[in-house]
């Protein structure tokens, strides 16, 4: 599966633990897009969908949730709860974002700015998508 998990640098001292994000030295790609999801109801999840060219790196700044995986071939289910530990999603992977800890904060930066046309929102068409691409289904 497409994915790994990047540790960040972390520094520490008597005022508290800084971590750093940088464009192509800890994630291999130009952030163009950060967003952040917070308040998520408890028994509610978010995502659905995958990416047909979009590289994502998601970081629990705070609390913890698990992100299930799927390259239509391979599941995997991964929780993070580390601020300084990050989840790099390359394009066509399936993942949904599920239970989430009271005061999770999702941090997601992306490899490009907002397109609808390159979000896959039906697991069939992501199937079909992954089969077209030569990719694992």
């Amino acid at each position: 599966m497409n994915i790994e998990i990047i540790n960040l640098p972390r520094f520490t001292d008597p005022r508290g633990n800084l971590s750093v994000v940088e464009s192509f030295k800890n994630v291999p790609f130009d952030i163009k897009r950060v967003y952040f999801t917070y308040d998520v109801p408890a028994g509610e999840s978010r995502a659905h969908h995958a990416h047909k060219e979009l590289t994502e790196f998601i970081i629990a700044v705070s609390g913890s949730f698990t992100v299930e995986l799927d390259d239509g071939r391979e599941k995997k289910r991964i929780q993070l709860n580390k601020p300084y530990e990050g989840l790099l999603v390359n394009p066509g992977i399936w993942r949904n974002l599920v239970d989430f800890s009271t005061g999770a904060v999702v941090l997601v930066l992306c490899s490009d700015f907002y397109n609808p046309d390159d979000y896959i929102d039906d697991y069939q068409e992501f199937l079909d998508f992954c089969k077209n691409n030569n990719l694992p289904a």
